[in-house]
């Protein structure tokens, strides 16, 4: 399993239209981003800027990104949310949503 950390800003004149479609998330994209090995998968806000953060357990990520990229539901969801951010002008190459590097972890008992 490996933990993701990403960053993008969300529009301020679009943020309350963003909210409003992450409070009933379609369940065909959960199912999605189930088949995509994605687990524990979260958006915090602040400030204008969103943090996701999920884990990722299967064996090919950038294998199991382009399926759910190319999935129907997933675009049309990309299209409704898309608008809404704005991705930081130093993402690398190919990113929308910057990723972030892991310094610390603690997993506890």
């Amino acid at each position: 399993m490996k933990r993701y950390g990403m960053v993008i800003k969300v529009k301020p004149d679009r943020l309350e239209a963003y909210k409003k479609l992450h409070a009933a998330v379609w369940p065909e994209v959960l199912e999605v981003i189930k088949d995509s090995h994605i687990q524990n998968y979260s958006i915090f806000l602040k400030d204008n800027t969103l943090f996701s953060y999920f884990e990722y357990t299967g064996e090919d990520f950038e294998k199991d990104m382009a399926y759910m990229a190319e999935q129907p539901i997933t675009q049309k969801w990309w299209e409704l949310g898309g608008p809404c951010q704005e991705p930081l002008k130093t993402r690398k190459k190919g990113e929308w949503w910057a990723n972030m590097e892991e310094v610390f972890y603690f997993k506890g008992a």
